[in-house]
């Protein structure tokens, strides 16, 4: 994928989450199992970087235990985090906005993380040069040993959801212009959007960690009435290695 369509399809996603944030965000009101997966193996006092944490529903559960570490949020929606920010503030909590796909926001944090998580955030990042800039930005921000969850949506396991996929026509773009498992799925929720996904397998999630020096350690299926509409891996950053954009 060329750098022209790649930030068109950025700005496709921009355009659905500032149009329909809200009632996105009406529909995120829980986390899903492995997601709470994730929360039951914390210490309880990581200092945590959420990116693309949306409406802050995984800060709100986190809330909710004994947990006292302290997190940072990341997304580029306004009306998302306007939602995130309404969360109670049992630790310190701090919400930044900006997109992913730019260069500025690792310059936000000086502290390294324990741990960073980004949910149902890396399948929305059209091209290879794109997310291998994502995931190499999150490794400098990891203290060595530290981890790196994410889960990446399986909605080809899901008859109902496939049915959402759309011609690229629709998009203004060719099959050609995009590359290998890319999809254009609509939105029907208040309206009518569209926007740009890609679709994981273990293999190859599993060598974007290893270009940016991670080391995969562990692989796991959850969510939906299928227990398989999420591929999650926890991803760790070795203990004798700098990784650096």
């Amino acid at each position: 994928m060329d750098e022209q369509t790649a930030r068109r399809l950025v700005n496709l996603n921009g355009q659905f989450y500032q149009t329909f944030g809200r009632a996105f965000s009406a529909t995120r009101q829980r986390i899903q199992p492995g997601v709470r997966q994730v929360l039951s193996t914390l210490r309880g006092d990581e200092h945590i970087l959420d990116l693309g944490c949306g409406n802050g529903e995984f800060v709100r559960q986190l809330a909710q235990t004994p947990f006292r570490g302290e997190y940072c949020g990341l997304d580029f929606s306004l009306p998302l985090l306007e939602a995130a920010d309404s969360n109670p503030r049992p630790f310190p909590i701090n919400f930044r906005q900006s997109d992913l796909t730019g260069n500025d926001w690792p310059g936000f944090y000086t502290n390294p993380f324990d741990l960073i998580v980004s949910f149902a955030v890396l399948h929305h990042i059209p091209s290879n040069d794109l997310r291998q800039q994502i995931v190499a930005q999150a490794a400098s921000l990891l203290r060595p040993g530290g981890r790196f969850v994410l889960s990446n949506w399986q909605f080809l396991n899901s008859p109902r959801l496939v049915a959402r996929i759309q011609s690229w026509e629709r998009a203004g773009l060719a099959p050609s212009d995009v590359d290998e498992n890319d999809y254009l799925l609509d939105w029907r929720a208040g309206g009518e959007g569209l926007r740009y996904v890609h679709h994981f397998d273990e293999t190859e999630l599993a060598a974007l960690a290893a270009i940016a020096g991670f080391v995969v350690l562990e692989t796991f299926y959850s969510d939906g009435e299928n227990g398989r509409l999420g591929l999650y891996q926890v991803w760790q950053k070795p203990s004798n290695r700098i990784v650096k954009p």
